[in-house]
């Protein structure tokens, strides 16, 4: 198996990952990788100069990847593709993260590794533990009927939000997004060039990238991104980044801008509102089934510490 950097990688072996990519998505019919590794395989931005793939091939032809992306506190995230092709795809995949460890254990000091399994089973529990991962993280998926009922919309309290406004609220954004994160192992760390890339993505909607104004004029109190997966069926409005300043929580926003960035898909003809959150935020958890969201699916994250023989 080779080991390549996206960065210098050419356009038809990058092409060839973004094809298996929608492969394994249609046949599965789950994303197998979160939006960074995704723009990683279309763009040459900050993610494709940090992510490093295992290729394996079959008859010449692409037959599966597994993508190491290092995290800013030395860890590095894996995420394996296979085609639905391939014969044995859980052969592959094992194979995959076998040569992704030992491809990490190259790069120099030993990192912690954290595997991530999208619509996690029993059949990715027992691929992780034989590679000497233990389940260390688990995201929800959760899913609500739209337009939201009557009561739900009635019990939130009235907010008044606007159009995020690039160039102009960049810099408030990410301070309110990175404090009220602070410490999550995703969300907590975006910069201007990360906020930028995602930006300039074909589904961003500046209309529903909701922001709240602190009445008395200090800058944002919240924000609520919202993202239309028009691709799917049935079409899916996903609570893209939702953040509240901290020194306004337990006031309601988090709930109210939940609610509006719910109602604005709705009225835009979305009939089923989605987003994710960890399973141990028992408040957030909490929040979403009051609001009528349910379990969809869990994404699991593994962890293979550097004492791991």
């Amino acid at each position: 198996m080779d080991v390549v950097a996206l960065s210098e990688s050419g356009g038809a072996r990058r092409d060839g990952l973004a094809a298996l990519v929608r492969r394994a998505e249609a046949a599965d019919g789950h994303p197998p990788l979160p939006e960074p590794q995704r723009l990683a395989l279309t763009r040459d931005g900050e993610a494709a100069h940090r992510v490093r793939a295992v290729l394996a091939e079959r008859a010449g032809a692409l037959a599966g990847c597994a993508l190491l992306t290092p995290s800013r506190d030395g860890s590095v995230v894996l995420h394996v593709v296979t085609d639905p092709d391939e014969p044995d795809r859980a052969g592959l995949a094992s194979r995959l993260v076998g040569a992704a460890v030992e491809a990490a254990k190259r790069s120099g000091r030993v990192p912690t590794l954290h595997l991530w399994a999208m619509r996690a089973g029993p059949a990715d529990d027992d691929l992780a533990r034989r590679h000497g991962f233990a389940p260390e993280r688990d995201l929800l998926q959760m899913r609500v009927p739209l337009p939201l009922a009557p009561e739900v919309v009635r019990a939130t309290r009235p907010i008044v939000t606007r159009p995020f406004r690039p160039g102009k609220d960049d810099e408030d954004w990410l301070d309110v997004n990175n404090r009220a994160f602070a410490g999550h192992p995703e969300q907590g760390s975006w910069t201007l060039i990360q906020l930028h890339e995602r930006l300039a993505a074909d589904w961003v909607d500046l209309d529903g990238f909701l922001v709240a104004d602190d009445p008395d004029g200090d800058g944002l109190v919240g924000s609520c991104w919202t993202k239309i997966h028009r691709d799917h069926t049935p079409v899916l409005g996903e609570i893209y980044v939702i953040a509240v300043d901290p020194a306004h929580h337990g006031g309601g926003l988090g709930r109210a801008l939940t609610v509006a960035g719910l109602e604005f898909m709705a009225g835009r003809g979305v009939g089923v509102g989605m987003l994710y959150t960890d399973a141990t935020n028992e408040g957030a958890v909490a929040l979403y089934r009051a609001l009528g969201f349910t379990v969809d699916h869990v994404d699991r994250s593994y962890r293979r510490d550097p004492s791991v023989s």
